[in-house]
């Protein structure tokens, strides 16, 4: 399925200055590696504070990765003046994420005008070696900002 072309020429610096205001993504510590219609990759680098006891990183972790990553696809596709909102997000763990990060690709699955449904595949990076260890499906509510 090719993704519609952007309502929003500016697109890329809107999901970028959107997504890393946020607080959460600034204590995650993450960055895009890319931004394309309907798809983005997030890099998280390793961080010990972010890991449970064996030196992995912990599951809400990358639940919160694969929600950042299907949210920020979606809004790649939205126009000027809207937002989206998570509604829903169901991550499967599949294996532990170790390594000196986490690619996180986004993707957009279904788009819609208030509702988009997007997909993120999580891939622990050690020593070049990529393996999948998470994967999810991500709902996002698109909403309209009130006028000022």
């Amino acid at each position: 399925m090719s993704m519609p072309t952007p309502a929003n020429p500016d697109y890329e610096d809107a999901v970028r200055g959107a997504v890393l205001s946020m607080p959460a993504a600034q204590h995650l510590g993450f960055d895009f590696a890319r931004i394309a219609p309907g798809e983005v990759e997030i890099v998280q680098p390793y961080r010990p504070e972010l890991t449970q006891h064996n030196g992995y990183l912990q599951g809400g972790v990358l639940g919160a990765l694969a929600d950042f990553a299907g949210g920020s696809a979606a809004g790649t596709l939205l126009a000027p003046g809207w937002v989206n909102m998570t509604i829903d997000y169901t991550v499967k763990l599949l294996a532990p994420a170790r390594g000196e990060r986490v690619l996180a690709r986004g993707r957009v699955v279904k788009p819609g005008a208030l509702v988009t449904v997007a997909a993120a595949d999580l891939y622990a990076v050690d020593g070049g070696e990529q393996s999948l260890c998470a994967t999810a499906l991500v709902t996002m509510r698109n909403v309209k900002l009130a006028e000022a």
